[in-house]
């Protein structure tokens, strides 16, 4: 089994900043890549940003200059630096994982419960 939690979400005024963290934990032999996406009420599920192991970095237009994914390898965590926030950025931020299981080396997507983040004054 393998487990993401995510952290790090809340209410925020419009400009203001948030960071979230998701540890991966449980039967992990390696994580490929990792990323955050978010849903909106009402919308479909959408990539924020994603970052392989080796650290190249993809982002989503809408957040590019005000986003920033990092990772630590070596305990297996992705962050999500949130700045200059806007109102259109409050959605469920999900945390995705690409794992390689331990012994069996069999590779999938994991995914977080989510994390709710508010922009509003």
């Amino acid at each position: 089994q393998v487990q993401l939690v995510e952290s790090g979400g809340g209410l925020v005024q419009p400009g203001g900043s948030l960071r979230l963290s998701c540890a991966a934990s449980g039967s992990i032999f390696s994580i490929n890549a990792m990323g955050w996406y978010r849903q909106a009420p009402g919308k479909q599920r959408e990539l924020v940003a994603t970052i392989t192991s080796g650290g190249s970095t993809n982002y989503a237009d809408s957040v590019k200059g005000r986003f920033t994914i990092s990772r630590d390898n070596a305990k297996n965590t992705v962050y999500l630096q949130m700045n200059s926030l806007k109102p259109e950025d409050t959605a469920v931020y999900v945390c995705n994982a690409n794992v390689v299981r331990k012994w069996t080396y069999n590779e999938y997507d994991c995914w977080g419960q989510g994390t709710q983040v508010t922009v509003s004054s």
